[in-house]
């Protein structure tokens, strides 16, 4: 058995540990790979910054290279590390005042010196399980740690030469259990945010060789969708589970499926006080025991505490208590309580066990899932048990005076009477004291688990219905990602996806946001990069009752609608505002930065960018190529987006579609630099530095200085600057910051148009400055919904408003106006909900 230390290792030690696998593999990525030199090396550098005495690190991490440096080399530096989700990170950040603030973003010291003071056996701090944000933290001993990982790698059999696959976040506790067991063998991560949904997922694991992929009962569901038992991917050896009880026929399933293909699956239990993991059912067990927790990891025990008023309902059943090296030291819950010594001995769990005859353990329930309705003592897990038997997957929730059963209406139509029934003789209750709500899908925690708490807030107060209550609510975590989930077209979206996790871009952002300002009340700062979870949550910071003046609608959105309107009533002869299309281009290089260009590898960038450029390029090109078959005036070129190519000199009409054309070639111009590995490497160390020294080195294209012949303003060499610009403005987070983007655009835009006039010049120059320091702007409840559709169909209105607004220009300029602009709409319409109705069509065919 491989065994933790016995002393407590130094910097030397854990570097020296890294350093003695050599060019073995360690980190692998889309864009290359880090051998174990090569880490200890980087870990060894960022270590020495540390220098100088304990820390209490808050550390946000991304499944990239830079944050396993950043975390392991805390570690080797003997700092304590509070891992978090970005989610949860401002409430600890408040609550703990750290000294050193790290993520995808950094390094930030916000104190020369420790402010804390920190037990010497301290490592690691983690929030429990299912909290976003809670002061309530895991103190985690470094031998516990270690202890264990080598537990974990013995148990599952990792080898050196394994790859396995980080398809959980690092700041879950389960997520970083695979970091540290697969490092202490010597075995390689390939680090990706890709859900195993994702074909370019699959991509990596066949070209580099994955040997496991571990994943939370969620995951597994994923999985099947992704067809998995189809694909062939020969180099996969194991399949991981824990994160939460996996139903037992998922679990056969899985097994049978790896006794045909070659693989393993390990069926886990644990908890974040454990460290991570307390016990595995083994392989060959899978198959006659699905229902197991299996046998403690070795140099662990269990054993069952009696339950008051439980024998009567379950003999032989008590509270599964842990003890092992792994157990947590206690709770902390405030910044004194980091100076504290071991608190807890032994890990009372809160689960309902029996040790099976065949010497394998069992979890039957929880010591809070026993309910107590009329008088009678109710086990809510033998509930869902005995549903499930019956053939009805469901999860049951106390709502004090009766029980709320959940039910999906997916596959096939639910009987919510016969769910009733069911489960009432299962309770041993009256059918009165059941209430069946049959919903899209259960609403889930953070960690893909299902939230009995908001399950049981959608009882009705008869305790009758069976649909889910058309009464206001607060929204929860489920509300937003099946709101996300529909207007992305992305249904296996979970709890723990944000806008942008999910591939949300500029061209749904407007619908996305307006929708959420509706759902929520209000729209948080920096929501596109917030988990379904954490906008969810941050409903508790409104003030209700407080009267809200007008509806909160995003300024970048706001400024798209008002530039599409001045560009087809100046082309309509409405009235004469040039600059428009300017505008619009630095919202396109805002809404890259926002989106495509976030924490992502080089590849996942480039193909992030591209899809998004897509969005546009495909309907442009199908529209101008159906104006060119029935036009004399446009031709192939245009369609093809040539004209800057083949056509030196302004003439109209052939130049109307400039803007997509100057659009797409700049946008893949910055991708092809964005490519560049040096460049890639500048942009995420420096994410505000970069696009503005990108827009310096543009300058001689900003003044025309290249010697392209063709009128610079309306070609991509041209304003490919804006683009930058607008990056960079999405990347000012402080007052420096936007002082310097204003300077650029008080410098750059005056005399960059030598027609149009002043006006034209202050328009580009108040749009520019407005998307820099205003975030939002209040508009009439009326007029905010007229925006956002008029944003939202932007791309149609500018593809269609050419064949409108030509018929009445002369005589009738404001119906050609309006005319245009309703066309358009009407255009965005339909194909938004023939998507919808597509993807529908694909789910339902590929659910069958």
């Amino acid at each position: 058995m491989t065994t933790a230390p016995q002393v407590r290792p130094t910097p030397a030690s854990l570097i020296a540990h890294l350093a003695s696998f050599g060019e073995r593999r360690a980190l692998v990525t889309a864009d290359g790979t880090v051998s174990y030199a090569e880490l200890a090396r980087r870990v060894e550098e960022v270590a020495a910054t540390y220098a100088g005495g304990r820390r209490l690190v808050l550390l946000t991490p991304g499944n990239d290279v830079d944050s396993v440096v950043e975390y392991v080399a805390a570690l080797a530096a003997e700092q304590v590390v509070l891992v978090s989700s970005p989610a949860a990170a401002p409430g600890l950040e408040q609550a703990y005042a750290p000294d050193v603030v790290a993520g995808p973003q950094g390094r930030e010291w916000r104190s020369d010196e420790s402010r804390h003071a920190l037990h010497p056996d301290l490592a690691l701090l983690l929030s429990t399980s299912g909290s976003t944000g809670s002061p309530k933290l895991v103190r985690l001993a470094r031998d516990g740690v270690l202890a264990n990982a080598a537990a974990i790698a013995e148990t599952l059999g990792i080898r050196d030469t394994d790859l396995v696959a980080t398809t959980l976040p690092l700041h879950y506790c389960y997520g970083l259990s695979v970091l540290h067991s697969h490092l202490l063998r010597g075995a390689g991560l390939l680090l990706t945010e890709l859900s195993v949904v994702d074909e370019c997922f699959w991509d990596l694991v066949r070209e580099h060789g994955v040997t496991t992929i571990p994943g939370v009962p969620h995951t597994f569901e994923l999985l099947e969708r992704a067809s998995f038992a189809d694909r062939d991917v020969p180099s996969v050896r194991a399949l991981t589970q824990a994160g939460g009880r996996m139903a037992p026929e998922r679990v056969r399933g899985v097994a049978e499926l790896g006794q045909r293909r070659g693989f393993d699956l390990f069926v886990m239990y644990g908890a974040t006080e454990a460290t991570a993991r307390m016990s595995v059912l083994p392989p060959d067990l899978a198959l006659a025991a699905p229902e197991s927790i299996g046998r403690p990891l070795t140099g662990t025990t269990f054993e069952l505490a009696p339950v008051e008023g439980l024998d009567g309902l379950q003999p032989g059943v008590g509270e599964l208590v842990f003890h092992g090296p792994n157990v947590m030291m206690g709770y902390a819950g405030s910044p004194a309580e980091l100076a504290a010594g071991r608190t807890v001995d032994a890990l009372r769990t809160g689960d309902l066990a029996r040790r099976r005859p065949d010497g394998l353990w069992e979890v039957v329930g929880r010591t809070s899932r026993i309910a107590k309705v009329c008088g009678l003592r109710i086990d809510l897990d033998r509930v869902e048990r005995t549903l499930a038997l019956a053939g009805t997957v469901a999860a049951v929730a106390d709502a004090g005076d009766r029980v709320v059963v959940g039910v999906v209406d997916g596959a096939r139509p639910v009987d919510a009477e016969a769910v009733r029934r069911d489960a009432a003789d299962a309770a041993g209750l009256a059918p009165t004291g059941v209430e069946v709500v049959v919903l899209p899908d259960l609403p889930r925690l953070a960690n893909a688990k299902v939230d009995h708490r908001a399950l049981a807030a959608l009882a009705t107060v008869t305790g009758t219905t069976t649909s889910a209550p058309d009464v206001r609510r607060e929204a929860t975590a489920d509300d937003v990602t099946a709101l996300l989930a529909r207007l992305l077209g992305r249904p296996e979206a979970t709890p723990d996806d944000s806008f942008v996790a999910l591939g949300g871009d500029s061209l749904s952002y407007v619908e996305v946001s307006l929708r959420l300002e509706e759902l929520l009340g209000h729209l948080p700062a920096g929501w596109p990069t917030m988990t379904a979870t954490a906008l969810a949550a941050s409903t508790d910071e409104r003030r209700p009752g407080r009267p809200r003046r007008g509806v909160a609608v995003e300024t970048n959105v706001a400024l798209r609608a008002l530039a599409i309107v001045t560009i087809v009533g100046s082309h309509a002869n409405l009235f004469t505002l040039l600059g428009g299309a300017h505008v619009l281009l630095a919202i396109v290089g805002f809404n890259l930065g926002r989106f495509q260009l976030g924490d992502r590898s080089r590849t996942e960038r480039t193909r992030a960018v591209l899809r998004g450029l897509a969005r546009v390029v495909v309907p442009s090109v199908l529209v101008i190529g159906a104006v060119a078959a029935v036009s004399r005036d446009i031709t192939w070129k245009q369609a093809a987006l040539l004209t800057a190519f083949t056509e030196w000199s302004w003439s109209e009409p052939r130049w109307s579609y400039w803007f997509i054309e100057a659009l797409t070639l700049a946008v893949l111009v910055l991708a092809a630099i964005l490519a560049v590995p040096a460049v890639d490497r500048a942009s995420r160390r420096h994410p505000f530095t970069t696009p503005v020294v990108l827009t310096l080195v543009l300058l001689p294209t900003r003044y025309d200085l290249v010697g392209m012949p063709g009128d610079h303003v309306h070609r991509a060499h041209g304003v490919l600057w804006l683009l930058t610009l607008g990056w960079a403005m999405s990347q000012a987070r402080t007052t420096r910051h936007r002082l310097v983007v204003s300077g650029l655009v008080l410098a750059l835009v005056p005399g960059f148009f030598s027609v149009g006039g002043l006006d034209r010049h202050v328009y580009l120059t108040l749009g520019l400055l407005a998307l820099t320091w205003v975030p939002q702007v209040r508009l009439p409840a009326l007029v905010a919904p007229v925006v956002g559709v008029v944003a939202a169909s932007s791309l149609w209105i500018y593809l269609l408003h050419w064949r409108v607004y030509p018929w009445f220009e002369v005589d009738f300029p404001l119906l050609a106006t309006l005319l245009s602009l309703a066309v358009g709409v009407a255009a965005a319409v339909v194909v938004r909900r023939g998507g919808a109705a597509l993807a529908g069509v694909r789910r339902r065919v590929g659910n069958r």
